[in-house]
Parts: structure tokens; C-alpha cells; sequence
């Protein structure tokens, strides 16, 4: 039997986590878009400092526990995210404080598309998505985002390239990439400074 077999699938899934964490920036209240002083719309929601529409995007190019995010809109905020949080969270690290995001049931939902991902034969290739919401974890901000709240709808694909002649997800595969994609509400307590 074949350890790698196992392995790979298990490190993707740490993979996506990581990009999930990074993703869980993306939530936001809605609120009427201004122009700003150079014309671009914003939130008055965001602009007041209680929150606002978030967009998140993370990315990996491997099967390791991190991933690059940014966010955009209500926050505007970058780093990583990394599993190692307790109960499956997904910790942002970015450059103005920290929080979680409760990924457990989109990665149960990554995990499924991961063991049934079909491969293009042809090509050596193939894809897998899954989509799903993950809140912000009460109580878990740190920094600017001390008091942070929301809720992300997040979407996670992976693409991959196989070596040939398997042509599987079980074996070794020449290039990948991870995205996550999304946005949601978010609001903070009073004591929110933007960074």
C-alpha cells in the first residue's frame, strides 16, 4: 500500500484550510457605496468603521498549511492564513491583527469532492470545487480586528496537473494552484481603527 496515496490527499486538504482562513477576511454589512475623494465608491457602513462588504483571495501553489491572502473592501488587509487553530479553524495572520474563521463544514465538503475528483485521462488533469459559508469565530480577533463579526461565503477550487502515465490525484502532479474566492458581511465593536 502506498503512503503517498493517503498523504497527498490529507495535505491538500491542510492546503485548502490554509486558503480557507485566509478567505474568512471576506465579510462585510452592506451599506449605501459613496465615492471617496478620488471617485471610487466605498461603503458608508465601511467608512464609519462598523463594517462592511468584504472580498477575499487566497491562493497556494502546493499541498503545504499556508496560503497568501488579501482582502479588500471593508478591510483592506493582507498576510496568511494557517490551520492551526483549535477545532479546525482557519487563523488569519495579517499585518494588523489576527482572527479565525469555522471552516470545518467546507473542508468536510472539500474532502468528499477530493476522494470522487475525476481526472481528464487526456489531459492529465483535473478540477474540483465546493462552495459554502464560514463565520468568523466569536471572540477570536486580535489587533484591529479585536471584536470582529460575520459570516463569508466562500468558494474553493483546485486545479492540478498530473505526471503522466498514472494520471491520478493520488499521484505525484507537476503544477497546482488553490483559490479561494468570496466575500461577506463583517462588523466590529465600537473600538475598530482602520489599519
Amino acid at each position: 500500500m502506498d503512503l503517498l496515496q493517503f498523504a497527498r490527499p490529507l495535505s491538500r486538504v491542510a492546503a485548502v484550510v490554509g486558503v480557507l482562513a485566509l478567505a474568512a477576511c471576506s465579510t462585510g454589512i452592506r451599506g449605501a457605496e459613496q465615492p471617496n475623494s478620488t471617485g471610487v465608491a466605498t461603503s458608508a457602513v465601511a467608512a464609519s468603521g462598523s463594517g462592511g462588504v468584504v472580498h477575499l483571495t487566497a491562493y497556494a501553489d502546493n499541498d503545504g498549511p499556508a496560503s497568501t491572502v488579501v482582502v479588500t473592501g471593508a478591510v483592506g488587509d493582507y498576510g496568511k492564513a494557517v490551520r492551526n487553530a483549535p477545532g479546525g479553524d482557519l487563523e488569519l495572520d495579517l499585518s494588523s491583527g489576527t482572527f479565525r474563521i469555522g471552516i470545518e463544514k467546507l473542508d468536510a465538503a472539500f474532502v468528499a469532492a477530493m476522494k470522487n475528483l475525476a481526472t481528464n485521462k487526456a489531459t492529465c488533469s483535473g478540477t474540483a470545487t465546493v462552495t459554502g459559508t464560514a463565520p468568523i469565530v466569536a471572540g477570536s480577533g486580535t489587533g484591529t480586528y479585536a471584536g470582529i463579526a460575520g459570516m463569508l461565503t466562500l468558494r474553493i477550487t483546485l486545479d492540478e496537473v498530473y505526471t503522466r502515465p498514472a494520471c491520478t490525484e493520488s499521484s505525484a502532479y507537476r503544477a497546482q494552484v488553490i483559490v479561494t474566492t468570496g466575500s461577506g458581511d463583517v462588523s466590529f465593536r465600537s473600538g475598530y481603527h482602520r489599519p
